[in-house]
């Protein structure tokens, strides 16, 4: 086994430069000889190190001379012969680089077009895989619900209680207040025109068919959607999901249609409890501020207000729920394998949920304007 060669570099000042010359073996067995002598060094000028006395060099005295070179001033590099310990500095820079440079922001029309372009084709290949999802949701939800003895019952009834019956009490409070908001609202509008009475229609029209399936969708997009997201997004990242497909078991079976149908089931009841106590809000705000008593209130809104706009706001229940778990299973499905990942899962599949909650509720509306419902 060769003898190591004591390490050692010699300083020679010049007017412009520093030329720092190293010699011997700048291995890991050597370099703590001159680890704080280096380390103590000041550089008024640019320094080149000179490699070509080096006789052994390893990645730990190539971290050193890097070491060296990025606490000298700007321009300071390498000089001499010595490929094997220029290659080896250069890759240990590269490595140990943390911040590359920053590239320059391009403002221009060409920059913008093309950042235009990559956003429409974000949104379209989201677009499409939301698609893909959807139709391998419904093939899987039909081919269970024709074969009920496969259907997950527990794990059913379990998201019923979870995202359903716990949610119930917040959806009833939000909409008890929205109810109380919209009569107050129009008791002072109407008031003006002596048609304080008609306040009943108002609240009837507007929790029938609107404020009860908005408020029971939005709920469930923000309540919901980020819990599903992160229980499924933590089973990705914890390969629990890949386990279930080595077993044989799949995921959309497991996860994704049970979630489906729990919330088919109880997002028209949720609305139903939410139309209620809207209707209720409206009653108190009746019988405190303008002197309807709760019997008028209530017979006024039968002989008013035709039950058909109840069917027409509790039609659009289980389109809501059954878009709001598909975003919400989609999303927990794309995580990846950092917690980072998941946060930004999360936030989307909120996002999302809300955005589709209201674009369907617009989309509803012009339909139904349409044919004349």
């Amino acid at each position: 086994m060769p003898v190591a060669t004591v390490p050692g570099f010699a300083l020679e000042e010049s007017g412009e430069h520093t030329i720092l010359r190293l010699t011997g073996d700048w291995t890991v067995m050597t370099i703590h000889l001159l680890d704080e002598d280096l380390a103590g060094l000041k550089h008024d000028h640019t320094v080149l190190v000179d490699v070509s006395g080096l006789t052994r060099i390893d990645t730990a005295g190539a971290f050193l001379i890097d070491r060296t070179l990025r606490a000298a001033p700007e321009g300071s590099g390498l000089t001499g012969t010595n490929d094997v310990a220029r290659n080896l500095i250069d890759q240990v820079h590269a490595v140990s680089d943390p911040t590359p440079p920053a590239k320059a922001v391009d403002h221009g029309f060409v920059a913008l077009l093309e950042r235009t372009g990559r956003g429409f084709v974000g949104v379209m290949s989201e677009i499409f895989q939301t698609l893909a999802f959807l139709g391998e949701t419904i093939v899987t939800t039909l081919r269970l619900v024709m074969q009920p003895w496969k259907l997950r019952w527990t794990s059913i009834v379990a998201v019923m209680e979870e995202a359903g019956l716990d949610a119930m009490p917040i959806i009833a409070f939000l909409s008890f207040f929205v109810g109380m908001v919209v009569a107050y609202i129009g008791a002072t509008t109407l008031r003006d025109f002596d048609l304080e009475i008609y306040t009943v229609e108002l609240i009837g029209y507007s929790m029938l068919r609107e404020f009860g399936v908005v408020l029971t969708g939005i709920v469930l997009a923000g309540r919901t959607n980020s819990s599903f997201t992160a229980q499924i997004g933590t089973m990705k990242m914890r390969q629990e999901i890949d386990a279930m497909q080595t077993l044989g078991l799949k995921p959309m079976d497991i996860l994704v249609a049970p979630r489906i149908i729990a919330l088919l089931l109880m997002t028209p009841a949720l609305t139903f409890v939410a139309t209620l106590s809207g209707i209720a809000g409206g009653v108190i705000v009746g019988w405190s501020s303008l002197d309807i008593n709760p019997g008028v209130f209530l017979d006024r809104l039968r002989n008013a207000v035709p039950l058909e706009h109840f069917w027409v706001g509790l039609s659009k229940a289980p389109v809501f729920g059954f878009v709001v778990t598909l975003i919400a299973c989609r999303q927990g499905l794309n995580v990846g394998g950092s917690v980072q990942s998941l946060g930004n899962a999360t936030t989307t599949s909120v996002v999302q949920g809300l955005f589709a909650v209201i674009v369907l509720d617009a989309i509803f509306a012009i339909l139904y304007m349409e044919l004349g419902i």
